[in-house]
């Protein structure tokens, strides 16, 4: 079978997709990933075949943030829509028998499948159905709202992020001639849904329909061939496991920035670190500091002594796997629900927001997570019940149903 993966944005929002590509190729089908252009040697660095998708994410995040007004940055991100449901649409296009698709361009997967009479299904890396059982991620602050509230936000959440791409759906939809969607558009919602993290940390809630489940993660591959660079083995046998610094796609041309409050904080804590450079292009080099680029986290976390990181989902999920404690310091988005699960499992102190980030409250998070050795060993116990788990299983089992009808 054909089988086409689409996913748009960050690295971590294509990392885990080729996990789930290699286990598909493995067990005989074609796989193709529809991922933006930064992306394309992950990809076939994997074995998998690359669609474009048109539009860089790094770009969106500059545009948005330099917009005058919020009409402004609407349009941008308007146009930049438009740009990726022209992208899905040729992917779906050059030719497929299935599309698994992420959340972000669910709505733009679903027409495109429609338009094609290829089945969609949902493979999603946080959570995306409303529950009583805790507030979605992304919905404004982390705390409980009691099970109506929960409810009521995260319906409110989907139905916002729905209105956002309702002009770009539109316009797809009558361009295919397909009927428009009755009702207000509700971001992701289409059948069935798998959910690529685990159970371990986020139970599936008793109230999700019985279509939609939670197997556990979807682990990224090694590129081929891969071999870790010299210097940081190096860096690595030359003193105590050091601190992993990293903030992913966040705090694009911040760098600098952060590079001497990171130092500073490194410094005061008394500690090595490895800093990945990210989309803010974080560097900060000395006798206890190595900077890195891009590298698998899998090989990496086991070697390092705790992370420090923005908890994004992917980040947050090779961090628990590795059995180190963290220090998750959340910007946006669902950073925030990830930091307080860390937290909540007793994996790492109470998160630092990326608002409230200096030296010294960075040198503080790190002294207080590798003091206390309970933080680690929760960690340890809860990467020995993840091991245990096979999240790409239960997507195996369903596309297999899928080429039997």
């Amino acid at each position: 079978m054909r089988i086409l993966i689409v996913t748009a944005g960050s690295r971590g929002d294509v990392a885990p997709y080729t996990g789930l590509g290699q286990r598909l190729l493995d067990a005989g089908h074609q796989v193709a990933v529809a991922a933006h252009l930064p992306f394309a040697g992950l990809v076939a660095g994997c074995g998998l075949n690359h669609r474009l998708l048109p539009g860089d994410p790094r770009e969106l995040i500059r545009d948005r943030a330099l917009a005058a007004s919020p009409k402004e940055a609407r349009t941008v991100t308007s146009a930049f829509l438009d740009r990726l449901a022209d992208g899905v649409l040729a992917a779906v296009a050059d030719g497929t028998d299935l599309v698994l698709t992420a959340f972000g361009p669910a709505s733009l997967s679903q027409a495109a499948g429609e338009a094609f009479a290829v089945p969609v299904i949902g493979t999603y890396l946080a959570p995306a159905f409303a529950t009583r059982e805790f507030p979605l991620p992304g919905v404004p602050g982390a705390d409980d709202l009691g099970p109506d509230g929960n409810l009521a936000a995260g319906r409110a959440l989907l139905a916002q992020a729905g209105t956002l791409q309702e002009g770009v759906l539109t316009r797809l939809r009558t361009r295919l001639g397909l009927p428009a969607v009755v009702g207000p558009v509700q971001a992701g919602k289409i059948r069935p849904v798998f959910h690529g993290f685990s159970p371990s940390v986020v139970p599936r809630p008793a109230d999700w329909p019985s279509d939609v489940e939670v197997t556990g993660y979807w682990w990224p591959v090694r590129p081929r061939g891969w071999r870790p660079p010299a210097e940081l083995v190096d860096f690595l046998q030359a003193g105590p496991p050091p601190v992993f610094i990293g903030f992913g796609s966040m705090a694009p041309g911040q760098g600098e920035r952060l590079g001497e409050l990171v130092a500073a904080a490194v410094a005061r804590a008394g500690v090595r670190a490895v800093v990945q450079a990210g989309w803010a292009g974080l560097s900060a080099a000395s006798d206890d500091v190595l900077a890195i680029g891009d590298l698998p986290h899998d090989w990496l976390f086991p070697r390092t002594a705790a992370v420090v990181h923005h908890a994004g989902a992917g980040t947050t999920a090779a961090g628990l796997r590795a059995g180190v404690p963290a220090v998750p310091v959340p910007v946006m988005a669902d950073q925030p629900f990830w930091a307080a699960r860390l937290h909540r499992f007793g994996v790492a102190p109470r998160p630092l927001p990326f608002h409230e980030l200096t030296a010294e409250a960075l040198a503080e998070a790190i002294t207080a997570c590798m003091a206390d050795p309970a933080h680690r060993q929760r960690a340890v116990e809860l990467a020995r019940r993840i091991a245990t788990e096979d999240g790409t299983s239960a997507v195996l089992a369903r596309i297999g149903v899928a080429s039997d009808g």
